[in-house]
């Protein structure tokens, strides 16, 4: 026993004394430490110019991102000012069958989409409307599909265009006639314009002026729809005509106003024109009715004879929702005897209006 006890005790004492010789053994942790140091300094090397280059590229999209987000946002927002860097296209899209449009556009069956497809049925078989062009259908819709009519068609300028130069008319009307309120004309979603509106309606009413007589001196038929075409893909231009367009309608109107107050005869539509609540003056009208168009509106039955009595046409409208009534078919001009131009217009709804073609 007491020999085995000692040797125990000897045997253990030894093991207590590998241990601390084994710990303090600064050769093995420098030979961990140069491991660790020559990997760690192996890897570097490797990935030293691909590291950089990583942290380059996130801190680049950090902080040249923000430029190019506010210069996207300036173009969006002004891209009007640069019509040549948008994708254009047609207003008015080239003639297509139109019985091919009413089935792609009415395969309800619905009691309305069934008086549609009659209406459309009927147009074709007793009117000899074969083609149909679709008209963008914006606040601009009525003004579009009229003056895409009277460009392609080559339709004169009205009579009283003529005798007069239109582009001095909103200088006329407020400095001759005292209509300083022309300065709350709207353009369009434009809401206010304060005194640049005369210089505006001025550029409008020149675009108008200079396009439609360029346009009607095309007297090749294909020539001018050569020129339509380009016209109708150029918005900044398109929406200038509708302005100038609206400026007229409302300097006629204040004329008729103004004969009325007199005695004067003036078309049987001025009563109603000038009869709603929202309209009783050319003030108001302006206010109410014109300022909307392009913007939140377009314009109402009643509109649409002072549009046909400005430009001087006969506009025929086929109102095909009312099918099977005596408002299928409306002419919107009250003025008889006169020899004016004629177009036609189909709409579904008295909102939207398309251009009807008999030969292509």
């Amino acid at each position: 026993m007491g020999q085995s006890g000692s040797k125990m005790e000897s045997h253990t004492k030894g093991n207590n004394d590998k241990f601390p010789s084994a710990l303090t053994d600064k050769s093995g942790f420098q030979s961990v430490r140069q491991t660790v140091y020559w990997l760690s300094g192996f890897l570097w090397q490797t990935l030293e110019g691909r590291l950089i280059l990583g942290v380059g590229f996130v801190l680049g999209l950090f902080f040249i991102r923000k430029p190019y987000v506010y210069i996207g946002r300036f173009l969006k927002h002004y891209k009007g000012c640069f019509p040549g860097m948008t994708k254009k296209s047609l207003s008015v899209s080239p003639a297509m069958d139109l019985l091919e449009y009413c089935e792609l556009e009415w395969k309800g069956m619905t009691p309305h989409a069934d008086q549609i497809r009659k209406a459309y049925g009927e147009i074709y078989r007793v009117h000899n409307i074969r083609y149909i062009c679709r008209v963008r259908g914006d606040n601009y819709c009525a003004l579009r599909a009229t003056l895409f009519q009277v460009l392609s068609n080559g339709i004169p300028f009205p009579s009283w265009m003529k005798e007069q130069d239109i582009t001095k008319l909103p200088e006329k009307l407020f400095y001759s006639q005292g209509c300083n309120w022309i300065q709350q004309y709207s353009f369009g979603p434009e809401k206010y314009t304060g005194p640049k509106a005369f210089y505006k309606l001025r550029k409008c009413v020149d675009m108008l002026k200079f396009q439609w007589g360029d346009i009607y001196g095309l007297k090749d038929k294909k020539a001018r729809e050569k020129a339509c075409k380009l016209l109708f893909m150029d918005e900044a231009s398109e929406y200038k005509m509708y302005e100038a367009v609206k400026f007229l309608m409302l300097y006629l109107a204040i004329e008729m106003f103004e004969g009325m107050r007199h005695g004067q005869d003036v078309p049987n539509f001025c009563a109603v024109l000038f009869s709603r609540d929202t309209s009783l003056d050319p003030f108001s009208f302006m206010l109410n009715h014109l300022n909307t168009i392009g913007d939140s509106g377009g314009l109402e039955q009643i509109e649409m004879f002072l549009l046909g009595y400005t430009l001087e046409l006969q506009i025929q409208t086929f109102r095909l929702y009312k099918y099977g009534t005596e408002e299928f078919e409306v002419s919107f001009t009250d003025v008889c005897g006169r020899d004016w131009h004629k177009i036609t217009l189909l709409t579904e709804d008295d909102r939207h209006y398309n251009v009807p073609v008999t030969h292509q």
